[in-house]
């Protein structure tokens, strides 16, 4: 009889810590605080720059201050940039748009690349 009250009781404790973990665990829609994205109508904007063996990069400014100056493919070996100024345009436009997006930090991968045919 004793073994049953010490099993009871552990499994009483074990479901009780239980039920309040996950009861605080879980967040409450009252808690959750969302942040204001500051960068939705932020001054934005690229400007193409030379870069190395005559290729082009960019830099990125917000609100004209250089946030991302950029003058080779990112994700990619070596200081050349990109073959012409569209190709360099269409990615900056690409971390334009993610900066709007609030992706801090804009970070572009290969497939992106990739798909926006600039590779």
């Amino acid at each position: 009889m004793k073994k049953i009250i010490i099993i009871f009781a552990s499994i009483s404790l074990l479901v009780g810590c239980w039920f309040l973990w996950h009861k605080t665990a879980q967040p409450k829609e009252d808690m959750i605080i969302q942040e204001e994205n500051p960068y939705v109508d932020a001054d934005i904007k690229a400007v193409i720059i030379s870069s190395e063996n005559n290729t082009f990069g960019y830099d990125v400014y917000l609100h004209d201050a250089v946030l991302i100056h950029q003058p080779s493919r990112p994700g990619l070996p070596g200081n050349a940039g990109f073959a012409t100024e569209n190709d360099a345009m269409k990615v900056a436009k690409l971390v334009i748009k993610k900066i709007r997006n609030n992706e801090m930090p804009p970070t572009v991968t290969m497939q992106e690349l990739q798909e926006l045919g600039v590779l």
